[in-house]
């Protein structure tokens, strides 16, 4: 199957890099490689391509291959940033972006298990290397960690009900693919509620997901680190798919944001803190009308962008 993946938010995403001719650039998440084609075509002297899905980075390898040594395609997690770069022996980079959403690819493909529409094998894992997947997560969690990640991870307000309904039903077999899963959480949600809104099993697919990829848990960090990676000027575009992901990039902004921490009545600052990034916008950018018409996926997109301000010494 053909690796394709419409990248949301594109010309926003690279326009608020500002590509220097020359440059060097990061795309976190590589993908089918559209951001990185588009920064490459704008003049980047160096592109590092980064992906944890082994056949995203072949995919991305090849479409790129035009460019020829100005492509670093590396098969690591985009939370490995500083590793990365320490041991490609580059100091500082001009700009990167992260765009957090899952593949067309990944939820196309029924081997893949990212899908509620498709029957596969519960697997949802983004590297096919690590051990934990969606299998493990459903047959091996019990009835309050489930109710937990789906909470949490999905903002599912029948979890406690699913993942009863998911324990009662192991108790018979395990369950194997997504469309048994499927069938699970369609029973467990109520009929009225089923008719309101998406998709009854979106938010808990979202939360295994989320689990299985322990996506959360690094995000922070990650952009933390991309932040610090930055020349004074660079600029990190962040493109999320859902509010747990906007929150953590929007509280870490913000935070990177400020300056002095000192009370408001010290007559002068002692604390000597100043501001990591520049918010250019402290609303995100959305998905125009025409995106939205042509990629339904890209409906709950934002992108938020943070520009580094005065070189400060890394891990401050």
């Amino acid at each position: 199957m053909e690796f394709k993946h419409y990248s949301v938010l594109l010309k926003e995403s690279v326009d608020a890099l500002n590509v220097i001719n020359g440059g060097i650039y990061v795309d976190g998440t590589m993908g089918g490689g559209g951001h990185s084609y588009e920064i490459l075509s704008r003049g980047a002297g160096r592109l590092i391509g980064i992906d944890r899905d082994k056949e995203a980075v072949a995919a991305a390898k090849e479409r790129l291959k035009i460019f020829g040594d100005k492509l670093t395609a590396v098969n690591r997690n985009f939370s490995e940033i500083k590793d990365i770069l320490n041991e490609l022996g580059i100091d500082r980079i001009d700009g990167a972006v992260l765009d957090l959403g899952v593949s067309s690819y990944q939820l196309d493909n029924a081997d893949r298990g990212f899908s509620y529409m498709h029957d596969a094998p519960l697997d949802m894992r983004m590297d096919r290397s690590s051990g934990m997947n969606a299998y493990d997560v459903v047959n091996g969690y019990d009835e309050k960690k489930l109710t937990s990640v789906f909470y949490e991870y999905g903002e599912e307000k029948w979890s406690k009900r699913i993942a009863h309904f998911i324990v009662e039903a192991r108790k018979k077999k395990n369950i194997e693919t997504t469309g048994e899963l499927v069938d699970i959480i369609k029973a467990a949600v109520p009929q009225k509620a089923r008719q309101d809104g998406g998709h009854p099993a979106k938010r808990v697919f979202q939360a295994i997901r989320i689990e299985v990829n322990g996506e959360l848990e690094i995000l922070e960090q990650a952009v933390r680190d991309f932040i610090d990676v930055l020349k004074p000027g660079g600029v990190l575009s962040v493109i999320t798919f859902h509010s747990l992901e906007d929150r953590i990039v929007k509280r870490t902004f913000s935070e990177l944001a400020k300056g002095c921490t000192c009370p408001k009545d010290f007559p002068v600052c002692v604390c000597g803190k100043k501001p990591m990034v520049y918010l250019p916008g402290r609303k995100p950018t959305l998905p125009s009308k025409n995106e939205i018409e042509e990629n339904s996926r890209s409906k709950s997109a934002k992108l938020r962008v943070a520009i580094k301000t005065e070189s400060q010494n890394r891990g401050e």
